[in-house]
């Protein structure tokens, strides 16, 4: 089956949060959060090329970190969304918009 980079991304930032806060364990949100961007990685580097891929490696971790400072103003899960819609939005128009970035 093929899957768009930009569901990886947002099944790592959406999905790790939750279980994080479900299990009320950090490392299996942090486990999530690195397999789905392992897997974005892959699809990335395969449809845009590795400097794209690295690019977008660098939003995915950027917005894991921009959640915490922003969920203090608007609330954890507002700060999840509104960077879990950037980053699949970068994905989808730097690597999946293309045909490829799939899986």
């Amino acid at each position: 089956m093929r899957v768009p980079s930009s569901v990886y991304t947002t099944a790592g930032l959406i999905g790790g949060y939750a279980a994080a806060r479900t299990t009320k364990n950090r490392r299996l949100g942090g486990a999530v959060l690195a397999a789905c961007g392992a897997a974005a990685f892959r699809s990335w580097r395969r449809s845009a090329g590795l400097p794209t891929a690295a690019a977008l490696s660098a939003v995915y971790s950027g917005a894991f970190g921009l959640a915490h400072p922003l969920a203090k103003r608007m609330g954890a899960w507002p700060a999840v969304l509104a960077v879990t819609a950037a980053t699949g939005a970068a994905a989808h128009v730097l690597a999946d918009r293309r045909g490829g970035g799939r899986d």
